[in-house]
């Protein structure tokens, strides 16, 4: 309609055909422009950051459509599993943990990324790996910091202090305050299994586990765990809460050091001023020795919706929100540390006290790499734990159910 329109005007304007053809008519744009609907998934705290990123990718494709982006709360620990129960209904772009990208891509929640080159070239080794199945790029690097540390208070603690965790506790106690560590999640009790010997981690199926938590041999058993823990929750210094308890502890002064990641680190810095300290995690006593306490690392990534009704604009928008200035204004509104090459070697990023925690513990983690039945066990020990085991049942009995919930098939 447009052609003929124009060849209507030339005509008019007695200017031979000739000049006006070969030339189209620029699509309409503005006003009368597509609609497009997106709804993203991301974590409650990142409402903020995400709303202002949603402006400015508005702003920047105006002139292509208009865009209604609907922002839903949700964990990024537990998105596969609210995905794949609607896949659907699901929403466009989401935020997940790197350990889920293998089964989201498996059930068909996620499409391998076409044209990836500039995004694996953009990103650090490790985060291009986590988001990868098969060698295929099946998501978009956000974070390279999914791990955890010690926050503590330096007002309370020395260098030294900070080395053992019996001595941190007995300080909080001394000064009524607390250390707080959440044993509700299975993801943080890691920290009292991974280096003593005691193993688990998926089976060549890529779907369940094994387990040897419950081990009786060796130079450390899983009992001498069990007591280790059950001595820990005893301590009065020692409370076991949430992530979102320990921030508000830090913010009220109720807690001078715990076990957290970068994306409490702004608040934190917030309440603690000059006093905070951020350093790998401590030793705990166990079976008569001194264990470093271990952790899990990660990821985490956007993914696309492989049944979003706009894919084009769905990955657009991840790729707008792991943009290097984006990650770049993650990292300064939530002290995450980029996945992005540029972002992760800019001085702002090298000298964080919170990533250089993180790079101090990564030599104690272990890339998180667990089935789906390994949480709940785990959480249902430890909380029994943290109560101080007040049914008294045999720590060898509650070890071996453990493993065999998380081993289940």
């Amino acid at each position: 309609m447009k052609k003929i329109l124009s060849l209507l005007l030339c005509s008019l304007l007695l200017v031979p055909l000739a000049a006006c053809g070969g030339q189209e008519a620029p699509p309409e744009r503005g006003a009368g422009a597509e609609t497009i609907e997106l709804t993203v998934w991301g974590a409650e705290e990142d409402e903020a950051l995400l709303q202002e990123i949603f402006t400015s990718f508005r702003s920047h494709y105006a002139d292509q459509a208009s865009f209604q982006i609907t922002f839903q709360p949700q964990s990024e620990s537990n998105c596969k599993d609210a995905l794949l129960a609607d896949l659907e209904g699901g929403a466009d772009v989401f935020a997940f943990a790197d350990d889920q990208v293998s089964a989201l891509a498996a059930a068909g929640g996620l499409d391998p990324i076409q044209d990836s080159a500039a995004i694996q070239n953009a990103s650090l080794t490790a985060a291009v790996e986590a988001a990868s199945v098969g060698g295929a790029l099946y998501a978009y690097p956000l974070t390279a910091d999914n791990g955890y540390f010690l926050y503590y208070n330096k007002a309370y603690f020395s260098d030294e202090d900070i080395q053992s965790l019996e001595r941190m506790l007995e300080l909080a106690a001394q000064s009524g305050r607390l250390v707080a560590m959440d044993w509700s999640s299975a993801w943080y009790v890691y920290a009292f299994f991974g280096n003593t010997g005691l193993t688990v981690g998926l089976n060549p199926d890529g779907l369940t586990n094994y387990c040897t938590w419950n081990s009786t041999d060796g130079d450390i058993r899983g009992v001498d765990v069990a007591e280790s823990m059950l001595a820990i929750a005893a301590s009065p210094g020692f409370a076991d809460m949430t992530d979102q308890e320990f921030l508000a502890g830090v913010q009220n002064g109720s807690v001078i050091a715990g076990v957290s990641g970068v994306w409490n680190a702004v608040a934190v810095q917030d309440a603690w001023g000059e006093d905070t300290g951020a350093a790998k995690l401590p030793s705990y006593t166990c079976a008569g020795r001194q264990v470093q306490m271990a952790s899990f690392s990660g990821c985490k990534l956007i993914g696309v919706n492989a049944y979003s009704k706009h894919p084009e604009w769905a990955a657009r928008l991840a790729e707008w929100i792991t943009s290097e200035e984006n990650q770049r204004l993650r990292f300064e509104q939530r002290g995450q540390g980029p996945a992005n090459i540029n972002a992760a070697n800019s001085p702002q990023v090298q000298s964080s006290p919170a990533i250089a925690a993180l790079l101090a513990q990564s030599e104690f983690s272990q890339l998180q790499r667990v089935g789906g039945k390994f949480w709940d066990p785990v959480s249902e020990f430890a909380l029994n734990m943290a109560a101080g085991n007040p049914s008294g049942a045999s720590l060898q009995t509650q070890l071996d159910r453990l493993a065999e919930g998380v081993a289940a098939r």
